[in-house]
């Protein structure tokens, strides 16, 4: 098996155990290295994340597939866990959904979630969602479960119905999308407790939590998540928010300041930092062969 065979392989069989798994979002190489070497399993490529830091946009269906694939082969050949990465609604028509799923599993993805927003998309815990009908929206699955290769590149199915439509279309989704054949359901942004719970009883399948910071969805300890039977405790937008932050008060403070010293947070020190991007590879190079 080819390395990524591998990942998708041990992603499969952690996923079908159903092992409660904590994920985090990565929007950038230095996040995805960072949270390459916290030790976390799984990582998961953020569309949100990943179109500001590209684009500076909102994610609101402005990145296209091209940049979307390119950034998931990046990540998936940077880091050395498995990726679950987000397609959005596939990038256009049930053609487009297969092109995508070929294109996500050829640049090394372990795991590729679909949701059944109208194109263009929106962020999952924002207002003005729109979803296509259920019967376009299974479709989708069904093509996406038909175009992979690999039976271990999985498939992640995700429903924005709650909000425009309802809870209770939004499980009637998320139980025909584990009769078209995901692997991981997704009832994206249920907003209690309670509807987190009703989202189990209607699927066997694992099922995958969005726990955004100021989102829609309740965070909750993670024992709590265990009990309920959450597989995948999702924090997509951790990783930008503590970043975020970080860089808005170091900068601030430089302004300020017009100086580095004693800055209001920490810095990451700098000869770790180099080694993790890669500079004692290029040294040794030098080294060799450098006159």
């Amino acid at each position: 098996m080819t390395d990524f065979a591998a990942r998708r392989a041990a992603l499969a069989a952690r996923l079908r155990a159903k092992q409660f798994t904590v994920v985090p979002g990565i929007y950038d190489m230095i996040s995805a290295k960072l949270a390459d070497r916290a030790g976390f399993p799984v990582l998961y490529m953020t569309g949100y994340g990943t179109v500001a830091s590209l684009l500076g946009l909102p994610d609101a269906g402005l990145a296209s597939y091209t940049e979307m694939v390119e950034r998931a082969g990046r990540f998936a050949h940077g880091i050395s866990v498995p990726l679950i990465a987000d397609g959005d609604t596939g990038y256009g028509g049930l053609l487009n959904v297969r092109h995508t799923v070929r294109g996500y599993e050829a640049a090394g993805v372990a795991a590729i979630q679909i949701e059944d927003q109208e194109f263009p998309k929106k962020c999952g815990h924002t207002p003005g969602k729109r979803v296509v009908p259920l019967k376009e929206a299974v479709r989708r699955i069904e093509v996406a479960v038909d175009s992979r290769s690999s039976a271990d590149f999985l498939i992640v199915a995700r429903t924005d119905a709650r909000a425009p439509l309802g809870l209770d279309e939004a499980l009637r989704r998320a139980e025909a999308f584990d009769r078209a054949g995901a692997d991981v359901i997704f009832l994206e942004a249920p907003e209690s407790e309670a509807e987190i719970a009703a989202t189990m009883q209607v699927t066997s399948k694992p099922v995958l939590l969005n726990l955004v910071e100021g989102g829609k969805t309740p965070i909750l300890p993670p024992d709590r998540l265990r009990s309920l039977g959450v597989t995948i405790a999702l924090h997509p937008t951790a990783g930008f928010l503590v970043a975020g932050e970080a860089l808005r008060r170091g900068y601030a403070a430089l302004a300020e300041r017009e100086t580095t010293l004693d800055l209001p947070v920490p810095l990451h020190d700098f000869r770790a930092f180099s080694e993790m991007i890669g500079f004692p590879d290029v040294w040794a190079f030098d080294a060799r062969w450098a006159e």
